[in-house]
């Protein structure tokens, strides 16, 4: 685990209390788990904690940020899994706490829907339609060309029109075309 040395009011706490909800909401469409998310969340600000001074003096902390935490998501793939141990009785002093968000039906069928998606196409639809990001954002996050994220949004967007149960989350190409462009 990374240490970070506390110096006085550097910023970081409250750039991390700020973007938490946001972050962790794009773990939870990226990994399409409440834990996970929040695995994910945290380790995209302990790699924006180590790396702090640089974070702060880019051009926009916010994209570096998401680049960050879509390089921790894909990193998540490329090491072993930590084999879990479900328990029958939770130990004491915990409690379990409820998931408020599972009461909305439409989710799951979201969360289905984006997990059928390639790791790349479920990335772009993240980016363009729930971080609301241009086509040339997405890219610079990605770190690939407009062309290749025009090119997952399409196949992405089809694959996810296959899903009967999510009409209402996908847009049409009428509503696709050209919204997002002149939006800096």
């Amino acid at each position: 685990m990374l240490q970070r040395q506390k110096p006085s009011d550097d910023g970081f706490d409250r750039f991390m209390a700020e973007r938490w909800p946001h972050i962790l909401r794009s773990a939870f469409l990226l990994t399409g788990d409440r834990h996970d998310a929040e695995d994910l969340a945290q380790a995209t600000f302990e790699r924006a904690c180590a790396a702090w001074n640089k974070v702060r003096r880019a051009d926009n902390p916010e994209a570096y940020l998401q680049r960050v935490l879509v390089n921790c998501h894909r990193g998540r793939f490329r090491k072993r899994r930590v084999a879990e141990h479900p328990v029958a009785v939770v130990p004491e002093g915990l409690r379990l706490v409820g998931d408020h968000a599972e009461a909305h039906g439409r989710r799951d069928a979201l969360l289905t829907a984006l997990a059928d998606l390639a790791p790349g196409q479920r990335a772009v639809i993240v980016l363009r339609y729930f971080e609301d990001l241009t086509e040339a954002q997405a890219a610079d996050v990605l770190g690939c060309s407009v062309g290749n994220v025009k090119s997952q949004t399409a196949k992405a967007l089809a694959r996810l029109r296959r899903h009967g149960q999510i009409t209402d989350f996908a847009p049409t190409p009428a509503k696709t075309s050209g919204t997002r462009e002149g939006v800096a």
